[in-house]
Order: structure tokens, then C-alpha cells, then sequence
């Protein structure tokens, strides 16, 4: 039985497996992530490179992340949850070989303020996203912050800073088969940045759009 089989058989052992199961290593995610798609019969994962060198256990745990949300179902494993302790774990042995100076000089600022120093800088980078000014990646811990602040006031770029750390820090909790970013210890935490509501105003004048600029920005969603 193969590995995609395995992984079904320990949500569903009694249901009937009706497709053709595929796994592609692919070098165009980063960290470790990775998708699924479904077309017809086939039901196709694309993993990160990255993946091929996790145990068994954790990689079943992984696929069985995917099914769940392919298939829209509620489900926790002993595989998802030693899938979801890796990564949370995954950061300490990623390379911090990016940075940026600006970006440099604000996580400074907002880990000295908030959080004592004690956080372990994450690649940082600058992209060229106008929907979301900052995420959090996980698999390859990496803050990134759109290029839009970049000639932004300093408080902007280091709310967006802050709150992308707090991502690194509170990781993610589940819950009934589902993830949750924002937990009610985030957003205890998100609160004590200065001026908070004021700033995210300001933020929503970098909005290219009027459809968007309605909206509070968004951030890093897993997957």
C-alpha cells in the first residue's frame, strides 16, 4: 500500500478508495509546503523537495492535512498532530541566510520593545504583493512585508513587524480539525501595540484600490 493510500486509510478505513493517487516533489514551493488538487479520478499532492528527506510518520501526517481540506471534513490524527508539532518546530533548524537593512532595523526595534529581545530573527524580505502587506511562513521562517511600506513611517512598518511576529510566536493552535491563526492569546497580544486602530487607518491609504481599501489588511494564511 502506498503512502497516499496509507494516510486515507487512517482517516477513512472503511471507505472506499476511488481515485488515483499521485505525489510530485517540487522545487517551486519554499520551506515546506505543499497543495493538492483534484481533477476527475486523480487526486494530486505537490510537496516541497524539502519533504523528502521527513520521516514517514510526519509525511502521512501531512497528507492527511491535505484530504482533510480537500474533502472539507473535520479531522485530527496522531499523524496530524505530530505533522502539526514539526512544524512548529521546523523554524529552529531553517537557514536564516535573507534580510533586508530596513526590515532588519525594524524587527530590532519591535523585539527589543515587545518582546524583550528573546525572538530569533527570521529571514526577512520585501515583495511586491498590494493585498497583503505582511505573512509569516512557517515552513521556511520568513517575515515578509510588502514593498509598499517601504517609504512608509516607521510605526506603520513595525505594526505590520510586530504582528508577523506574533505569527512566529504563537504559532497556531487546532481545533476540531482546523487551524487557527488567530487565537484568543494573538489577539490579547496584538492589542498591546500603541495606537493600533489609528495606525491601521493609515495603512488602508496604501491600498491601490477602492474595492480594498475598505478592508482591514490581511496576512499570512498556511497552505
Amino acid at each position: 500500500m502506498g503512502m497516499v493510500e496509507e494516510a486515507f486509510r487512517g482517516i477513512w478505513p472503511d471507505r472506499e478508495i476511488k481515485y488515483d493517487f499521485s505525489i510530485k516533489y517540487s522545487g517551486k514551493f519554499k520551506g515546506y509546503n505543499a497543495n493538492v488538487k483534484m481533477a476527475g479520478g486523480k487526486i494530486m499532492f505537490s510537496l516541497s523537495r524539502n519533504w523528502k528527506q521527513i520521516s514517514k510518520d510526519i509525511k502521512i501526517g501531512l497528507l492527511q492535512e491535505l484530504l482533510a481540506r480537500l474533502f472539507n471534513e473535520k479531522i485530527t490524527t496522531p499523524n496530524i498532530d505530530l505533522y502539526h508539532i514539526f512544524l512548529k518546530k521546523v523554524h529552529i533548524a531553517v537557514p536564516k541566510t535573507k534580510t533586508e537593512p530596513m526590515l532588519e532595523e525594524s524587527f530590532g526595534r519591535v523585539n527589543e520593545k515587545f518582546f524583550a529581545g528573546i525572538i530569533e530573527q527570521p529571514n526577512l524580505k520585501w515583495n511586491n504583493s498590494s493585498t497583503k502587506l505582511g505573512s509569516y511562513d512557517y515552513g521556511s521562517d520568513t517575515i515578509t512585508i510588502s514593498s509598499m511600506l517601504k517609504n512608509a513611517d516607521s510605526e506603520m512598518i513595525d505594526y505590520v513587524m510586530y504582528h508577523e511576529i506574533l505569527h512566529k510566536k504563537h504559532k497556531f493552535s487546532s481545533k476540531n480539525g482546523r487551524l487557527h491563526y488567530h487565537t484568543r492569546e494573538f489577539r490579547s497580544s496584538e492589542k498591546s501595540f500603541p495606537n493600533s486602530a489609528v495606525i491601521e487607518e493609515k495603512l488602508k491609504h496604501l491600498k491601490p484600490a477602492r474595492s480594498q481599501a475598505k478592508k482591514k489588511f490581511r496576512f499570512f494564511k498556511f497552505f
